[in-house]
């Protein structure tokens, strides 16, 4: 029987031959200008919808294209394998919107590669990593290779505003959705050196809090002394919610909070990024953050509470001697794992209301949350995915935990039953969200040879796990 690496290196030659033909298709994917924030590029995400659809069909994969009540989702599935593990592909089409225009070197939708990289607004984020698993699929299929498993290739239109279409598909689709573990690759690694399987995801809370004190904006002369500030209330009560070092003061905050593992902590110790790296990287005049962690640890798995935004009073130009009526914040809470965003709200809300003084009202509206997400850092699954990312990349897999959210990932989990390998390909200075979006063309090959790898690994696991 031929080993492993002689069966599929027709695959990973065939992505060598095709190499340029793949970044010019890149290129025309990031051409269309699929801002999903703004009404007027919906013909554009239609547009760019239809031709990932056409990408896939001309790759031999089952195509359909759904519409929603938004944008369309488009679904794909690779050739019947009878027995076989079935896994799926997300990614989105969507781009965020490219202003500043007058910040971007090149225009944002005119795709110029520049030494190791293309630019262009959605080349990273989400474009070029979801492309890379279509081209290693279509190399398995063009060059016999073949696959091992049945994929489906789920690629949605609304990620940027929140993917409430898709969370609307996925419950009345969760038959033919159905898979034994969900891949996407949405998210970064630390360097071309340390590819990186993120395995945990911190969940969100949101929330906005009002305090109202006189029934309009009073001279603080004539009144300074006699009424309560608002601005000055809400600063004193925001400052009772976290210490000096961020331990939130919330009774009852941490009573759900999974700790890190010996083996987690050592794993996330082994990332490149020292923390004087890390503090240059922040521009920040020093680190701040609870004891007894490191950087990695406090920004990935341990949670936070923030101000986002602080409003009150005068904004203008020069001054304006008043007592404000009102004062707001808006704040989030970052969760881990087995923390859960309701009750974290409830606890926060009343330690507020109790905190709160008599001379003013308090007001509190509920915003978005997520919940934490975590898969198991040494399974079987995980153990497939870091295989996959020494080959493809040629350096070791790492372990890493992410302090953002992708709120989609719980979904899958509630809908599907199934876990998600986070496999990202992007580079921390692909400047995502912002001008001078990039995707590092040494990712984007290396992350279709891993592709091209991940899934024979992938189904010796399943089958493993299911043995």
């Amino acid at each position: 029987m031929a080993s492993y690496e002689t069966r599929v290196q027709p695959a990973l030659d065939w992505l060598g031959v095709h190499h340029s033909q793949l970044v010019e298709r890149l290129r025309e994917y990031v051409r269309i200008p699929s801002v999903s924030a703004q009404p007027a590029h919906a013909p554009d995400v239609g547009r760019c919808a239809e031709w990932i659809a056409g990408r896939f069909r001309a790759a031999g994969l089952a195509t359909e294209v759904h519409p929603t009540r938004g944008n369309p989702v488009v679904v794909a599935r690779t050739p019947r394998v009878e027995g076989a593990p079935t896994f799926m592909v997300y990614g989105h089409y969507d781009v965020q919107p490219p202003e500043p225009f007058e910040l971007w070197t090149t225009p944002p939708f005119d795709p110029q590669v520049r030494g190791d990289d293309l630019f262009g607004r959605g080349s990273s984020d989400n474009k070029g990593q979801h492309l890379a698993h279509l081209h290693a699929v279509e190399a398995c299929l063009a060059s016999g290779v073949g696959l091992p498993c049945n994929l489906v290739f789920l690629v949605e239109g609304e990620e940027e505003i929140g993917s409430g279409a898709l969370h609307d598909f996925l419950p009345l689709h969760r038959r033919e959705l159905a898979c034994d573990a969900v891949v996407v690759s949405d998210n970064g690694i630390p360097d071309l050196r340390h590819p990186a399987l993120t395995y945990a995801l911190r969940g969100i809370a949101a929330m906005e809090v009002r305090v109202d004190g006189p029934s309009k904006d009073l001279h603080s002369g004539l009144f300074g002394g006699t009424v309560e500030n608002p601005a000055m209330a809400l600063c004193r009560l925001l400052a009772r919610m976290r210490d000096e070092h961020g331990r939130i003061l919330v009774p009852g905050f941490y009573d759900d909070v999974m700790p890190l593992s010996e083996y987690e902590r050592a794993q996330l110790a082994r990332l490149p990024a020292t923390p004087s790296e890390y503090l240059a990287l922040t521009g920040s005049p020093a680190l701040f953050g609870e004891p007894g962690f490191t950087p990695e640890e406090q920004r990935t798995a341990r949670p936070t509470f923030e101000i986002n935004g602080l409003t009150s009073g005068y904004q203008g130009e020069g001054s304006k001697t008043i007592i404000p009526s009102w004062a707001s914040a808006k704040l989030t809470l970052r969760l881990v794992a087995n923390q859960d965003p309701g009750r974290v709200i409830a606890a926060v809300k009343a330690h507020l209301e109790r905190c709160c003084p008599p001379t003013v009202r308090l007001s509190i509206q509920h915003g978005h949350g997520a919940v934490p997400y975590l898969t198991s850092p040494d399974g079987p699954m995980a153990r497939a995915a870091m295989e996959a990312l020494h080959e493809g990349f040629g350096h070791p897999g790492m372990l890493m935990r992410e302090g953002g959210s992708i709120p989609i990932v719980s979904a899958f989990k509630e809908h599907l039953g199934a876990d998600t390998l986070l496999l990202g390909m992007a580079l921390p200075d692909d400047n995502a969200h912002s001008p001078n979006e990039k995707f590092n063309l040494r990712a984007y090959a290396a992350g279709m040879r891993m592709a091209v790898h991940l899934w024979p690994r992938l189904a010796a696991a399943a089958r493993t796990s299911a043995a």
